[in-house]
């Protein structure tokens, strides 16, 4: 087996993932990011409905309900979001340590140096990988949330429509 010093696409996998991974997870950082504050729009929105009296007394459950979810939808996008930087902060870390490691590898210092400074790199990397991982399934969970709520509304608003006159 060929030392991990001596391969060139091996460095580069070491030094080139986590930069990629980091750059994926801002991604993902900037989406939740905006899904947040669509959940903040949509409590703002909840709330002025709710202080203008336009809610009837049938309305009230369904009301309460979206609110609920809303909110847990946002502690989900909170959490999203913890999670995704989290992985960001691995990732460059992980980068980081890998070129550390390389110039390390370069020198006449013990070979020791190099293998910690790359299993530190891939710990590292595999806690951004999870951390990323956390990000996507409390994102999906959001995401069930907010169907929820839409499917609650296109109920409500077929329902309306089946009242009103025949145009």
């Amino acid at each position: 087996m060929a030392d991990l010093s001596q391969n060139p696409f091996a460095l580069l996998s070491l030094i080139a993932a986590p930069a990629v991974l980091t750059n994926a997870a801002s991604v993902l950082v900037m989406s939740t990011t905006n899904r947040f504050l669509r959940a903040s729009e949509r409590m703002r929105a909840l709330a002025v409905r709710v202080e203008e009296g336009k809610i009837t007394a049938g309305l009230r459950t369904l009301v309460r309900g979206q609110v609920d979810r809303t909110e847990r939808q946002a502690v989900l996008l909170l959490g999203a979001l913890r999670a995704a930087y989290l992985a960001i902060g691995s990732f460059a870390s992980a980068s980081l340590i890998s070129i550390l490691g390389a110039g390390i590898a370069s020198t006449a210092a013990p070979r020791i140096g190099f293998h910690a400074m790359a299993a530190l790199a891939l710990a590292i990397g595999v806690l951004g990988a999870s951390a990323l991982v956390v990000a996507c399934a409390r994102l999906l969970t959001a995401t069930r949330l907010s169907m929820l709520n839409m499917s609650e509304e296109a109920a409500l608003i077929r329902k309306h429509e089946a009242t009103l006159p025949p145009t």
